[in-house]
């Protein structure tokens, strides 16, 4: 390659990026000079930008990477790996509850469809992969954002425009923060008839090593099919074994 091509900024701001890793979670602007040979002055100039992109926070002392930097392998493993992984998940999951099991990604104020299981008897046709919903009035979304840490859910709560779907769907903020935050408690979100009249699903977060989420699988089908407490009986268990197991080969 011609050195003229060749970026050195952004060596350098890769370098920043890999300095965080399981051992090194928080790191001081020291830190990140010494593991990157950067000078002091560099190294916070790197840093403070990714904290202004939302990629890292700081408390003043320490620097710490933010889920939000997951998407840049999953920008990588949307695009036909993660699927190919998934699939075999997803239709042991549908077999088992006898409906469609979904993966979806977390991308801003959406939730982005990647990938179902070939049991597609109930799902309506606009939910394809690569369709988008709102994450505030569905299962996978709540699931997910229950998932962030709370600075970045009080910024989703600041941005978000919620519109009354169906005459379910919940739009008040103090609600919404209330359900992300009991689906944070229970490990799993379940949404009734907010996107769509007459559908319910339940959701959980595939979960990495720190317990942060981009990606969550869930269960839809016919409202009524099932009760709120048979969802959590019967569908529970299998969607977590599927994520547990996602979260492994990821």
């Amino acid at each position: 390659m011609n050195n003229r091509d060749y970026v050195a900024a952004l060596e350098k701001g890769l370098a920043v990026v890999e300095a965080f890793d399981a051992a090194s979670i928080r790191l001081t602007l020291s830190a990140v000079a010494r593991k990157t040979g950067l000078t002091r002055a560099a190294a916070r100039r790197y840093l403070l930008t990714l904290v202004t992109l939302g990629y890292a926070e700081t408390d003043g002392k320490h620097f710490e990477l933010t889920p939000r930097v997951l998407r840049l392998g999953y920008a990588y493993l949307s695009g036909a790996t993660l699927p190919r992984i998934a699939q075999p998940i997803l239709e042991q999951i549908g077999e088992q509850i006898h409906d469609v099991a979904s993966l979806a990604l977390l991308d801003g104020q959406d939730i982005l469809f990647l990938a179902h299981s070939t049991n597609r008897r109930i799902l309506s046709a606009a939910a394809s992969v690569g369709t988008r919903f709102p994450a505030y009035c569905t299962a996978m979304g709540r699931a997910l954002l229950a998932c962030q840490q709370d600075a970045e859910i009080e910024k989703f709560l600041r941005e978000v425009r919620p519109l009354k779907l169906t005459p379910k769907t919940c739009i008040g903020i103090r609600e919404l923060r209330e359900k992300v935050m009991q689906a944070r408690s229970d490990g799993f979100a379940i949404s009734d008839g907010e996107l769509e009249v007459g559908m319910q699903a339940i959701a959980v977060p595939v979960k990495g090593v720190r317990g942060t989420a981009y990606l969550a699988i869930s269960v839809s089908m016919h409202t009524g099919r099932l009760t709120a407490d048979e969802l959590i009986e019967l569908v529970l268990p299998p969607l977590q074994t599927g994520a547990n197991v996602l979260a492994t080969m990821l």
